[in-house]
């Protein structure tokens, strides 16, 4: 299960779920810093990745083109990287049913999955 990581989420987290999801890269890891979010979501899609990301717009580009790559938003407001580590471990099997689902191609995470 390959997670890529917006630039707006810390590297951070990536080391606190690692156990989880190993195969965790952020969009600096992959040398996508300066890319734009098309050209990332391209990237997810040739690789096999599920972006997460705070953003609607990778959103946006699957209602356009159609999934996939999956994506993950997270509508959780601002909260430490621990607080978001700690959703990714709470939320671990609803992610990973997620990604296996052939048929969801958007998965949103919010502080208490309530939306």
């Amino acid at each position: 299960m390959k997670l890529l990581f917006d630039q707006n989420i810390s590297f951070r987290l990536l080391k606190t779920i690692a156990d989880i999801f190993p195969q965790s890269y952020s969009v600096k890891d992959l040398n996508l810093t300066n890319a734009s979010d098309l050209e990332i979501w391209r990237y997810a899609k040739d690789n096999d990745f599920t972006i997460v990301t705070f953003d609607a717009d990778f959103f946006d580009l699957n209602t356009l083109y159609g999934g996939p790559p999956k994506i993950i938003w997270l509508k959780t407001g601002n909260m430490t990287t621990a607080l978001l580590a700690q959703l990714f471990k709470e939320q671990e099997s609803t992610i990973r049913e997620f990604i296996k689902d052939n048929n969801s191609d958007f998965l949103l995470l919010s502080l208490k999955n309530q939306e």
